[in-house]
């Protein structure tokens, strides 16, 4: 059995949980069992319930959010509330780990969770401490903390550029 690693996709691009949510769904073509867990979503963004429903993929989204609307948008104690959600997700994140639950697990937007103080890089590295090297884990969120880089195997980076931004050119 090859050794499963640990990836953060980061950046200010987009596409960094699209990315991920098609790495879940070849690990899940492979036969493999996933679980997405998103965090800083809202309960509005429910674009992806579709894959829960392909027969013959074993993908299972959960979010522990309850509000409608994002995070940002919340008043402050809207906000109080969310966040002890937002807890419960990250300790089920814990277990899922913990028991091996599945084969490849996607923690969406975990890292904003730093940004915002919701979670401690710690928190963030005891789920990776965890993690089995038969398991891969994708971690994804606009910044990486340095404190999380000797826990993972690899970065991606993604960056959008605007049209008054040059592109490189190939030589």
């Amino acid at each position: 059995m090859e050794k499963e690693m640990a990836e953060v996709y980061c950046g200010n691009g987009r596409g960094k949980t699209t990315l991920a949510i098609g790495q879940a769904l070849r690990a899940s073509s492979q036969g493999k069992s996933v679980i997405i867990i998103q965090f800083l979503k809202g309960n509005e963004r429910r674009e992806l319930d579709f894959l829960e429903e392909l027969d013959q993929l074993d993908i299972k989204i959960f979010r522990f959010e309850k509000m409608e609307t994002c995070y940002d948008q919340l008043n402050e104690e809207e906000q109080a509330e969310e966040r002890r959600n937002i807890l419960n997700g990250l300790n089920f994140a814990r277990k899922v780990i913990a028991t091996q639950e599945c084969d490849f697990l996607v923690l969406d937007e975990i890292l904003g969770l730093l940004d915002k103080h919701i979670a401690t890089v710690d928190m963030v590295v005891e789920l990776l401490k965890q993690k089995d090297e038969s398991m891969h884990v994708i971690l994804t969120g606009n910044r990486v903390d340095p404190g999380l880089l000797d826990y993972v195997d690899s970065v991606t980076t993604i960056t959008t550029l605007g049209r008054e931004q040059t592109l490189p050119t190939a030589r």
